[in-house]
Formats: structure tokens, sequence, C-alpha cells
């Protein structure tokens, strides 16, 4: 069974229903639990509109720490020992799954479970998957919750 399970969050539904399953696994196999939430500044470099670039990613940090802090309340609530990580990447968007899969290899991880946001089409092409990358980019076994897509 597992022993260390890494949740990606994000905020959205369907990084809320990884969580939902991470707490299942790690109820039922007693594994330690570590959320990751990697913060995404590529749209920060795309806006033009938007000059103050430290100010808007100073704003996504503190909204990636609320999240850690709700994700590990849920897991408190459940009974479960939660860690976290915040990750500041300044590279492309396409690296996030790199992130996620070194963090999983760097804390010893044994399985990775994230959402999926049933993207299909040019929305998929256009903003990718990261939850396909992590799977291709990594020898540990996935878990993806998968919601509708998400508008």
């Amino acid at each position: 069974m597992y022993q260390r399970i890494l949740v990606a969050v994000d905020g959205s539904r369907s990084s809320a229903l990884a969580v939902d399953q991470a707490i299942i696994l790690a109820r039922a196999s007693g594994a330690d639990v570590k959320a990751l939430f990697v913060v995404d500044d590529s749209d920060l470099f795309f806006d033009m509109r938007y000059r103050d670039s430290t100010d808007l990613l100073k704003q996504v940090m503190t909204h990636g720490q609320e999240i850690l802090v709700r994700t590990v309340d849920r897991f408190q609530a459940a009974g479960i020992l939660c860690v976290t990580g915040l990750i500041e990447r300044t590279n492309s968007r396409g690296l996030i799954a790199d992130t996620i899969a070194a963090e999983a290899d760097k804390w010893r991880a044994d399985l990775i479970v994230l959402g999926t946001h049933g993207r299909r089409g040019i929305r998929r092409l256009v903003m990718g998957s990261v939850s396909a990358g992590v799977v291709r980019r990594t020898r540990l076994p996935v878990l993806l919750a998968r919601s509708e897509a998400e508008h």
C-alpha cells in the first residue's frame, strides 16, 4: 500500500476531488501526505496590461498559501497529518508537470494524486494538460481525479 502520497492542488473542483481521493487512500494505508501548490506565473508574462508583475505574483502566492491552508484543514478534519509545499516557478507553463514530478521524487512519494480538468479540443491544445504531463514525466503511479470541464 502507499506510504507517501503527494497531492497537487490548485483550488479547482478537480483538485478538491483529488484531495478526496488522497484522504481515502491515506486513511486506508496510514500514508503520509504532502499537498503541493505550484505557482503558475506564466500568464504574468503574457498579459501586457498588467505592469507590476511582482505585485501580481505575490497575490498568486498568497492565493496558493490559502489553498494549502484549506487543504490541510480538510486532511486534519479527516484525522490525517498533511505537510505542504508551495513552489514558486518562473519558467514556462509546460514545466508545471516537471515541477510536480520532480517534487514527488524529491519527497520520495510513492503515489501522485491530482485532478484533471477534462478539457478537450482547442482548450486542451492551448492550455495543455498538466496531468498528462505528470503521467509522461514520472515513474510513479498517478491517480487522476477527473471533473467535468471547467469554464
